[in-house]
């Protein structure tokens, strides 16, 4: 009997043992791999590459979920720092200040680069406008009111100019494509330096506002005699025209995947070790001077270990086998060297201590 009574006894404390071993999540068998689901948050400018980024990726990975809300690139760096959202996106790089104002260490993966265009609506304008940097500047400080106005013609000799008052349109809400104009505007006139300066969300010398890439075609293509700023897939997206701009050798340039990477290409020695860089005004004679990259913000040190691999295998696969999708939605891929120290970025991820590639 009391052989038996030890082994009822010892059968007893096991199974308490074992209750609280999974009360306490200690379960000794392997997790399970159930669905991960991903929200991220941020900038318009990629809004049409990601979407399709996600859906591919969702083809291959049903498992993951993958969310994104294009609410500017301001929201974007600022739901990251919440950590409301598994990641954040921007075309900005995060100034040192907030770099330092967020929970933890965020690093920037490029995933591909963009152009920033001057689009309008003048109904008598039947071919691109030329545009060099001082007009632009001059346009949106409230300097060149009219359509007609001899700088412009000077410009654009044979062009029917309307004497029409100018209307300009910008972003309302805090915005990497904002900031990435501005940051353009600030390198080739000292007064809109001065002035205004370069930020996402600068204080205006006039103009209207719409929210989003969206909001600012939509105000231009529902109003004639209009100019603003868009990102280069939503001007044609919506068939809006696009400015050709006097570049830093002193030649008109279209927006093009070409003319990106060519600005990429001659910033790429001034890049730094952690990736933020302005590749506005570059050098070169074919180079588009409103270029930029546009970056995904995530945390170096993943607290919840499955959505930080899901997160980094997106990511690797999106740098790798997701440029192929670049070209079509008007995004230049990222050039071989930067993916090599995007790689180097995403490989730094871990989660507890632990790499997650």
């Amino acid at each position: 009997m009391p052989a038996l009574w030890k082994s009822a006894c010892l059968t007893a404390v096991a199974l308490v043992a074992s209750l609280l071993l999974v009360t306490l999540g200690w379960s000794c068998s392997a997790p399970t791999n159930g669905p991960v689901a991903l929200q991220g948050a941020g900038a318009t400018f990629p809004k049409p590459l990601y979407q399709k980024w996600m859906s591919e990726y969702g083809k291959l990975h049903p498992d993951v979920k993958i969310d994104y809300q294009s609410i500017g690139s301001g929201g974007g760096i600022k739901q990251i720092q919440a950590q409301t959202v598994d990641f954040g996106a921007s075309d900005a790089p995060m100034t040192d200040t907030e770099m330092k104002a967020s929970p933890g260490e965020l690093i920037h993966i490029p995933t591909v680069l963009g152009a920033v265009v001057v689009t309008y609506n003048v109904p008598s304008i039947t071919q691109p406008l030329n545009l060099s940097p001082e007009v632009i500047a001059d346009i949106f400080l409230g300097k060149i009111k009219k359509w007609d106005d001899a700088k412009l013609k000077q410009d654009n000799p044979g062009v029917s100019l309307p004497a029409a008052d100018i209307t300009t349109v910008h972003r309302s809400d805090a915005s990497g494509t904002t900031f990435v104009f501005t940051d353009y505007l600030s390198k080739v006139s000292q007064e809109w330096k001065e002035k205004v300066g370069a930020d996402k969300s600068p204080k205006w010398p006039g103009g209207q506002g719409g929210k989003g890439n969206e909001g600012v075609t939509g105000q231009i293509k529902n109003q004639p005699n209009t100019i603003g700023y868009v990102e280069l897939a939503y001007a044609t997206e919506t068939k809006l025209p696009v400015a050709l701009i006097k570049n830093a050798s002193g030649k008109f340039v279209a927006a093009s995947v070409d003319a990106v990477t060519a600005a990429a290409a001659a910033a790429s020695a001034q890049t730094p070790d952690d990736l933020r860089v302005s590749i506005t005004n570059a050098p070169g004679e074919n180079a588009y001077p409103i270029s930029s990259y546009t970056y995904i913000l995530a945390y170096k040190d993943q607290k919840d270990a499955a959505k930080g691999k899901a997160l980094v295998d997106f990511l690797w696969w999106g740098i790798h086998d997701g440029e192929q999708f670049a070209k079509e939605k008007l995004y230049a891929p990222l050039p071989a060297e930067i993916v090599k120290r995007t790689e180097a970025k995403i490989n730094s991820i871990t989660s507890a201590g632990k790499p997650l590639r």
